[in-house]
C-alpha cells in the first residue's frame, strides 16, 4: 500500500507542477507562448507519462474524483479511497508549492492573480457563471471517467489505455479552459487555490462537488451501458 499511495503522491506532484506550470509560466509568455493548445496538451501528456510510469504501481489515479469512481463504478476497492485521496492531496500540494517557490522568481509575481486557480464568475476565464461552470465540470468529469473505465477494460485493446485518457484529458481541457480554467479533479484545484488565497479559496468547493459528481455519474453510466462479465477489475 504504501507503493501505491508513494505512486499517487509523486504522479499528482507531477500533474500540478507540470500541467498548472504550463498554464502559469509557459501559456502567455511573450511571442512564444504555448496558449491553450499547449497547456490542454501538456495535462494530458502528463497523465499519460504518469500512467506508463506508474500505473502498474497505483493505477495512476491521480485525483479523487477518479478513485470515488471507479470505486462506485467497482472497480477500486472502496478501504483504499480515503488513503488515495490524502496521497492525491498531498502530492498536489507539494507540487503547487515547487511551482510557487519557481514563479515567486519572477519579477511582479503574484499569486493571488490565481495561479492557475479554477474559478468562476470574475475568476472564470471567460467569466462563466456558476450554473456554467458546474455543469461543464460534471459532464467533462463524467466524460473522463467513461474514457478511464472504457480505456481499461479488460475487452479493451491491451496498453493503450494511457494513450487514450491522457488524449481524452487533452480534449476536455480544450473544450473547457475558457470555463473554469478546467479542474475535473478537486487535488489540482485545491492546490493552487491554497497559494491563490482569497476568492480562489471559496470557490474550490465547486471544484469537489461538481467533478465528484461527475465522476460518479460517469461510472455508472458506463456499468449500465458496457459493463460485463469480462470487465476488468483493476
Amino acid at each position: 500500500m504504501s507503493k501505491k499511495l508513494g505512486a499517487e503522491f509523486i504522479g499528482t506532484l507531477a500533474l500540478v507542477l507540470v500541467g498548472c506550470g504550463s498554464a502559469q509560466l509557459a501559456a502567455g509568455f511573450p511571442d512564444v507562448g504555448i496558449g491553450l493548445l499547449g497547456v490542454a496538451l501538456a495535462f494530458g501528456l502528463t497523465v499519460m507519462a504518469m500512467a506508463y510510469a506508474t500505473g502498474h504501481v497505483s493505477g495512476c489515479h491521480l485525483n479523487p474524483a477518479v478513485s470515488i469512481g471507479l470505486c462506485v463504478g467497482g472497480r477500486f476497492p472502496q478501504k483504499e479511497v480515503g488513503p488515495y485521496i490524502i496521497a492525491q492531496l498531498l502530492g498536489g500540494a507539494a507540487g503547487a508549492g515547487l511551482l510557487f517557490l519557481i514563479a515567486s522568481g519572477a519579477e511582479g509575481f503574484d499569486a493571488s492573480a490565481g495561479f492557475a486557480s479554477n474559478g468562476y464568475g470574475e475568476q472564470s476565464p471567460g467569466g462563466y457563471n456558476l450554473t456554467s461552470v458546474l455543469l461543464a465540470e460534471v459532464l467533462m468529469t463524467a466524460l473522463f471517467l467513461l474514457i478511464i473505465m472504457g480505456a481499461t477494460d479488460g475487452r479493451a485493446p491491451a496498453g493503450f489505455a494511457p494513450i487514450a485518457i491522457g488524449l481524452g484529458l487533452t480534449l476536455i481541457h480544450l473544450v473547457s479552459i475558457p470555463v473554469s480554467n478546467t479542474s475535473v479533479n478537486p487535488a489540482r484545484s485545491t492546490a493552487t487555490a491554497l497559494f491563490a488565497g482569497g476568492p480562489w479559496i471559496a470557490q474550490v468547493w465547486v471544484f469537489w462537488l461538481a467533478p465528484i459528481v461527475g465522476g460518479t455519474l460517469g461510472a455508472i453510466v458506463y456499468k449500465a451501458t458496457a459493463g460485463g462479465p469480462s470487465e476488468s477489475e483493476g
